[in-house]
């Protein structure tokens, strides 16, 4: 598939989109929550078809399904040996990360204040319980990671970052240089990759971080649904998270020794939960299958989204608007932004709901509208939605 084979209509993807009706509504929620292919209906049907069929006995078939899962956020990052523990949120898998870390002997969290929601108000509360959380400005993008880097010390005990901000899209170059402060230090690296998860290549040996944690899930880019979140962990960390469930202890070696110790797998089990609904990785595994039958590669669809994300911003320059009014982040250029434009303004919420009424979804968060498109999308959608941005803003100002 040729990447000009989606921009004129009919797109040539939209047909497996039928479902959501993508080639009859303007979804621009791509940055939060992208059309599922109609494959992914399959993977829930078979789900239930395991369960009706097998009872109990359906965890076998189950968990080769999250095996498939696992091994599809390896690919994205291409990563060889990290171990990898699969959850419904990304929060979940947070929360037991932290209660690995020993915050008694290195109460300090070095972060930015451009994290994802699940980061930003847990680290809040634990601020308020006496942990010092340093929260670096995420602006500009193009130093974070150094200034980061240069807020690690001895008494840090993990730095938390995003690879693409969710706030702008703004990509975070140098990670490397966070990771190898961090090892100086003693210090755990957690980066968080949703937001450039198979929308912009992101590779752990390029980025020189085969040593970092790494959160991320597959319910934005990758079109899998709900529930399909992961915890990467470096090969041979013993952490221990004092909230673990009993599946961690699936692959616990017997060890005398230790009996009065609580035991833990020697592989992704380790930050892993308890009994969960399988459905969602029936529903990935099919999805990731899809995407690897058509090509849509990360890189693939790095073309097609920095096509799309230019063609919106090119729209909303011509359209010529007081910044005071609406205004976009010009210093930043196209290729160091990730899959959606974010356009600033004190009445976004505002926007957004016109933006609604006149069937165009999108999101807005504060003072930001984020337009998120997906290769579904033909550039006449993309260029309808800015003619009904046009008039909204021209209705409430």
């Amino acid at each position: 598939m040729k990447a000009t084979e989606l921009y004129a209509s009919p797109n040539a993807l939209a047909p497996h989109y039928a479902r959501f009706a993508v080639d009859k509504r303007l979804l621009l929620t791509g940055h939060s929550h992208q059309a599922w292919p109609d494959c992914g209906l399959v993977g829930q049907i078979d789900a239930w078809s395991d369960a009706a069929e097998l009872a109990d006995e359906k965890w076998e078939r189950a968990f080769a399904k999250a095996a498939q899962v696992q091994a599809g956020f390896a690919r994205l990052l291409g990563d060889a040996d990290g171990l990898y523990t699969l959850a419904p949120s990304t929060h979940d898998l947070l929360v037991r990360w932290l209660s690995a870390l020993d915050l008694r002997r290195r109460p300090r969290l070095v972060t930015t204040d451009g994290e994802f929601h699940s980061a930003r108000r847990q680290l809040d509360r634990l601020a308020e319980e006496g942990i010092e959380v340093v929260r670096i400005p995420h602006r500009p993008a193009d130093d974070v990671a150094e200034r980061v880097a240069r807020s690690v010390d001895d008494g840090t005990a993990a730095v938390i970052v995003s690879a693409v901000f969710f706030t702008n899209a703004n990509i975070v170059p140098g990670l490397s240089t966070v990771m190898q402060a961090c090892e100086r230090t003693g210090t755990t690296l957690l980066v968080d990759v949703y937001h450039a998860l198979d929308v912009v290549p992101f590779s752990l040996v390029e980025e020189g971080l085969g040593r970092a944690f790494v959160v991320g899930g597959g319910y934005k880019y990758c079109q899998l649904g709900e529930g399909n979140c992961f915890l990467r962990c470096p090969a041979g960390v013993a952490l221990r998270p004092v909230v673990t469930g009993w599946y961690a202890e699936f692959d616990a070696l017997a060890d005398p020794a230790s009996a009065h110790r609580v035991a833990y797998g020697q592989s992704g089990t380790r930050f892993a939960g308890s009994t969960y609904d399988p459905t969602s990785h029936y529903r990935a595994a099919r999805v990731l299958e899809f995407f690897e039958a058509e090509g849509l590669t990360p890189t693939f669809l790095r073309e097609v989204s920095q096509h799309q994300v230019g063609r919106l911003m090119a729209a909303f320059d011509a359209l010529d608007v007081d910044p005071q009014k609406v205004r976009r982040d010009r210093s930043v250029p196209l290729d160091r932004l990730g899959g959606f434009l974010a356009l600033e303004s004190p009445r976004a919420a505002e926007i957004c709901h016109g933006l609604r009424l006149r069937g165009v979804l999108a999101d807005s968060r504060g003072e930001v509208l984020r337009l998120g498109p997906a290769p579904y999308l033909t550039d006449g959608q993309l260029d309808a939605a800015i003619a009904c941005l046009r008039e909204v803003i021209a209705s409430l100002f």
